[in-house]
C-alpha cells in the first residue's frame, strides 16, 4: 500500500510516519510490526495543502492509496485572529486534498478536534453528537470534515502532546525550572493524547480504511491544572506549585474561546472491540521518560 502523510513535520505527523515506516516513537509502548507499505511524509515545506496545485502535483507524483491527512493550522488563538488563513488551510487544504485523493481513488483519513464542539454537554461527546464550533479554530477544522466522502475517514482527538514541537507537557516542564507559582485553568477538562500512542491507531484505521467518525484519546480525564501536577510528579517537582485559575481570570484573555468539556467518548472504537489507547498518566510518564525527566534550570542571562 502507498500511504501518503501530510502534516509530517507536527507532532503526530512525525510520530505517524515512523510507526508506518516500522520504526518505534519516542515513548511508545512497544515497537511496532514490521512495515511493508510504502510511506510518503510530506511537511509542510514540501506540500502546502493550501495550495490546489501543488496538492495535485504530489498526487500525481505519488498515487497514494490512502492518505491521512494530518496537516493543520492549529495555532487556536492565532486562527481567531487570522480566519482566512483558518479556513484556506483547514478547510479549502482538506478540500484540495480530497479532490486529489478522489481523482486517485484513494482512501482519506483526515484529523479533527475537540474544538468542534461547544464544550457545554455535561458528558462526554459521542462520535453520533452535532459539532458546534465556538472558534474560529474548531469551525475550520468542521469545514474540513464537510468536504470528505461518506466512506472516508474522521478521526477527533484532543489535547494533544508528543516528542515533536511544542505541547502543554513541554511547557510545564519549561516551567519547572523557573522559581514562582503555575497557575492552569481548572474549569476545562478534556483527555491529554499522546502521539505515541494516537499513531499506533492511526495506522490501523489506515490500513484498515476504516470508514465513519471515531473519537481517539488516551483514556481518562482531568484538567488543565490536574495535568499540571501531573507533570510536575513525573519530573520530580512539587506539584503544589501549581494553582487552579478559571478561564475567566486568565490575564490577558485568550482570544478564541474554549469548550469547557473538551472530552470525547471513544464509543466507535470500543464497538468495532478495538483496544482502547492506554490512560493519559501512563502516556504522560513515558512522554517524560523520553523527554528527560530532570527539571531543567532556568538560563542565565
Amino acid at each position: 500500500m502507498r500511504i501518503l502523510v501530510t502534516g509530517a513535520g507536527g507532532q503526530l505527523g512525525h510520530d505517524l510516519v515512523d510507526v508506518l515506516n516500522g520504526c518505534r516513537p519516542p515513548g511508545a509502548v512497544s515497537a511496532p510490526g514490521s512495515a511493508h507499505d510504502e510511506v510518503f511524509g510530506l511537511e509542510h515545506s514540501r506540500l502546502d495543502v493550501s495550495d490546489r496545485h501543488r496538492v495535485a502535483a504530489a498526487f500525481d507524483a505519488l498515487a497514494p492509496d490512502v492518505v491521512v491527512h494530518c496537516a493543520a493550522w492549529t495555532a487556536v488563538d492565532a486562527c481567531e485572529g487570522d480566519p482566512d488563513r483558518a479556513y484556506a488551510v483547514n478547510a479549502m487544504g482538506t478540500r484540495n486534498v480530497a479532490e486529489a485523493a478522489r481523482r486517485h481513488g484513494a482512501h482519506v483519513v483526515y484529523l479533527s478536534t475537540d474544538y468542534v464542539f461547544d464544550g457545554t454537554a455535561p458528558h462526554p461527546y459521542t462520535e453520533w453528537e452535532l459539532p458546534n464550533p465556538v472558534s474560529v479554530y474548531g469551525k475550520s477544522k468542521l469545514g474540513g470534515e464537510s468536504e470528505l466522502d461518506p466512506e472516508w475517514t474522521v478521526v477527533r482527538t484532543s489535547w494533544v502532546c508528543g516528542f515533536h514541537g511544542s505541547n502543554m507537557a513541554r511547557t510545564v516542564m519549561r516551567l519547572a525550572g523557573s522559581p514562582g507559582p503555575m497557575r492552569f485553568v481548572d474549569d476545562q477538562r478534556g483527555s491529554p493524547s499522546f502521539t505515541a500512542d494516537l499513531a499506533g491507531a492511526l495506522t490501523l484505521v489506515a490500513r484498515e480504511r476504516l470508514p465513519g467518525t471515531f473519537h481517539l484519546t488516551n483514556q481518562g480525564v482531568t484538567s488543565w491544572f490536574g495535568f499540571a501536577q501531573a507533570v510536575l510528579r513525573a519530573v520530580g517537582g512539587d506539584p503544589g506549585r501549581v494553582e487552579p485559575i478559571a478561564t475567566a481570570d486568565l490575564d490577558p484573555p485568550r482570544p478564541a474561546p474554549r469548550p469547557a468539556n473538551s472530552v470525547l467518548d471513544n464509543v466507535a472504537w470500543r464497538a468495532l472491540g478495538m483496544t482502547a489507547l492506554p490512560a493519559w498518566e501512563d502516556g504522560l510518564a513515558r512522554l517524560v521518560a523520553a523527554l528527560g525527566s530532570g527539571i531543567e534550570a532556568p538560563s542565565q542571562s
